[in-house]
């Protein structure tokens, strides 16, 4: 069959000829029909993830995706032994994967759970965002701040949020997608405008996607903003890095005020939490782009381009989806 195959750490994935898939242990062969492109995809098999220690070369990439079981059921699920769903077939856990409603394509199907549950996450689990809050998503246009925005009004009540980010087509539209406010990135500055919001209401929770400089700003503007005698619990969740992986940041930051610092990734999270994002957030995300209340942008390409695409990057606020 045909696959996407990486042999050399870094390197971008070549398509080949691999082996079939042989059914083992209760798993069976399913015909995907679509798996997405995203960060952690890459990143795994860059050799630099923390995670990439469980990959044994030569991998097909391919975290998740959707596939067809014998049954005729389409599912969202992920490939065992990291076999890897950037293939024709790939070897799955016929129990594991979560159905997807008719009324939603299989590439929204592929593209919606890495961004879904990663923001969900963040959101309910690390931010415990409430009905009422005040909260900055930072890197707000990219494909998971973009839903993290969106979830952050229409399923956690957010009474205020304010996305920051490059795109300023994107802040635009978020506008009318739950954000209540925006700050543009490299027009305006981010630590006067974040310390002006925080004086006046301050912010309940700040997801990150940025990190590096940025990142730096805000936790300084949340500081100085805010009188050390007036405390207030500002939970600062930290999901990506795509400003750079290190921040320089005054120790004072962490004494003088209410700020939590956590993160969301493959081993911060419960297994249990995540269990919960599969069975319960999943399908109602899965319900509100079914409904229109959630919006997510794709861009289907074939799984023969996976070289030109690897290393193309990502159209801003979309999810470029491969398949077979």
């Amino acid at each position: 069959m045909k696959a996407a195959l990486v042999t050399e750490w870094g390197r971008h994935p070549v398509y080949t000829d691999v082996p079939e898939p042989q059914p083992r242990d209760g798993a069976e062969v399913a015909e995907v029909e679509a798996s997405a492109l995203t960060n952690l995809t890459r990143a795994l098999v860059s050799g630099k993830h923390y995670a990439s220690k469980e990959i044994a070369l030569p991998a097909i990439p391919g975290v998740d995706g959707v596939a067809r079981l014998a049954d005729g059921r389409r599912v969202y699920t992920g490939a065992l032994g990291y076999s890897g769903m950037m293939a024709q077939r790939a070897l799955v856990d016929p129990a594991g994967g979560v159905d997807i409603p008719e009324q939603v394509d299989s590439v929204t199907a592929a593209a919606l759970p890495n961004p879904g549950i990663s923001a969900w996450t963040a959101l309910s689990h690390a931010a415990a965002v409430k009905p009422g809050d005040h909260v900055l998503v930072l890197g707000a246009t990219g494909v998971t701040g973009s839903m993290a925005v969106q979830l952050a009004t229409a399923m956690f009540g957010a009474e205020t949020v304010v996305a920051a980010g490059r795109n300023t087509e994107r802040l635009a539209w978020l506008r009318s997608a739950g954000a209540h406010a925006t700050i543009a990135l490299g027009e305006q500055e981010l630590g006067a405008q974040v310390a002006d919001m925080h004086a006046r209401r301050p912010f309940d929770a700040v997801l990150d996607y940025l990190w590096g400089e940025p990142a730096a700003q805000v936790l300084t503007a949340l500081t100085t903003s805010h009188p050390a005698a007036h405390h207030h619990r500002t939970r600062f969740v930290q999901i990506g890095s795509m400003a750079g992986p290190t921040l320089p940041l005054d120790a004072a930051v962490l004494r003088s005020t209410g700020i939590t610092l956590s993160g969301v990734g493959i081993g911060s999270v419960p297994p249990e939490v995540l269990g919960r994002a599969r069975t319960e957030a999943l399908p109602t995300l899965f319900g509100m782009v079914a409904d229109g209340r959630l919006e997510l942008r794709t861009q289907t390409r074939p799984l023969a381009d996976v070289a030109e695409v690897w290393d193309a990057g990502e159209p801003s606020g979309t999810r470029v989806v491969l398949t077979p």
